[in-house]
């Protein structure tokens, strides 16, 4: 089964579904099911950010070995609790590897480094408030491990540079993710590319 959602699912670009089509791979019943009820349920909150229904986290939690562990985090359950628990509690052997965290992801990233987590993760994936990105950043990047990935959404000039441009970015969101952007680039602890694909997306790699 295939997703019928692109990054931008209420277009009609042709080019846009096609690429997106190409690029889909496995797409379990479950996740179909979450994103049915999520579209149905959320309305104009469907490009929410955050944990929101946990979509995103139960696509990584697919992809996890069994001792595997997912820690999403967002300042409402809201919409989880209304639309993505019920679903995702089918899949109990699914759900144990995820931890909804509830509150400011700032606080609770740097518990996790208080805790001793640092150097312990993967990856992480950065879609939340845009004036924290580079707070986002340093913490994440605390907390990788040597190789471990950061994944940052919404980080293009033509998604979320709004209303400015790369060089004098005006708007207050657009000024803080080009400032993280640019610390990103300038950080000579990783690896970074910056790909003008859906609204952005920045892949940077945690040398050691």
């Amino acid at each position: 089964m295939t997703s019928t959602v692109e990054k931008s699912y209420e277009t009609t670009d042709k080019l846009i579904g096609y690429t997106s089509k190409i690029s889909t791979t496995t797409f379990t019943a479950l996740q179909q099911e979450l994103q049915d009820r999520t579209l149905a349920s959320t309305g104009d909150d469907a490009g929410m950010i955050g944990t929101f229904t946990g979509a995103s986290a139960l696509a990584w939690a697919i992809d996890l070995p069994e001792d595997g562990q997912v820690i999403s985090m967002d300042v409402s359950h809201g919409s989880l609790n209304k639309v993505g628990l019920p679903i995702l509690e089918k899949a109990p052997e699914l759900r144990a590897k995820i931890d909804f965290r509830l509150g400011s992801a700032v606080d609770t990233l740097q518990s996790l480094i208080d805790s001793g987590a640092s150097g312990s993760f993967g990856f992480a994936f950065i879609d939340a408030d845009k004036a924290n990105y580079s707070r986002y950043y340093e913490q994440c990047l605390e907390l990788l491990a040597p190789g471990g990935v950061i994944m940052v959404d919404n980080v293009s000039v033509v998604g979320a540079l709004w209303h400015g441009s790369v060089i004098e970015p005006k708007e207050p969101s657009g000024v803080a993710i080009d400032a993280a952007n640019r610390l990103a680039a300038a950080d000579s602890r990783v690896y970074n590319t910056l790909l003008n694909v859906g609204d952005g997306v920045h892949l940077i790699v945690k040398k050691h």
